[in-house]
């Protein structure tokens, strides 16, 4: 965080590299849907929920009093991640600070695509960029911070498994 108490792109870069698997496979991603899942649940969040591989959907949950518009929303932060490998409040910030318009430098629509927290890219040891974690239901700050807590949760139970 800077002095102004706010996040950069570059500490979302960081945040990334301290996120980093080991592996992801169709397993991992029911378990870190249940994470989330979970979490949602017992803090009464109005959210829907998804894990990709690829572009494969292998886990969604869409918890009480979330709406069928955060579909659109996961599947408009997906194509994002999907396409930059980075997480999706990334890609905002990283375009606010350069004072561009991420849809115009990237010839994409905006109706098609969502700079929107709460993509977060699956990123392997071995063979890097393998899917996403999308949340929606929550301002776009704290979808992102909840993606970040599940997949730290996921991480800290790898270890504790080994």
């Amino acid at each position: 965080m800077n002095s102004r108490g706010k996040v950069t792109s570059n500490e979302l870069l960081l945040e990334e590299q301290n996120l980093i698997l080991t592996n992801f496979e169709v397993l991992d991603g029911l378990v870190l849907g249940d994470i989330a899942k979970s979490i949602g649940l017992y803090r009464n969040l109005s959210i829907a929920i998804e894990v990709r591989i690829g572009d494969w959907t292998v886990y969604h949950a869409s918890l009480p009093g979330s709406k069928p518009e955060n579909n659109w929303w996961i599947t408009r932060k997906a194509r994002v991640v999907n396409l930059k490998q980075h997480s999706t409040l990334y890609e905002r910030l990283s375009a606010e600070e350069r004072a561009v318009n991420w849809f115009l430098e990237n010839n994409l629509s905006e109706s098609d695509y969502a700079i929107h927290g709460g993509g977060l890219p699956l990123i392997t040891k071995k063979d890097g960029f393998v899917g996403s974690i999308l949340i929606s239901g929550l301002p776009q700050v704290e979808d992102h911070l909840l993606g970040v807590e599940v997949l730290n949760q996921y991480l800290t139970r790898k270890v504790e498994l080994l």
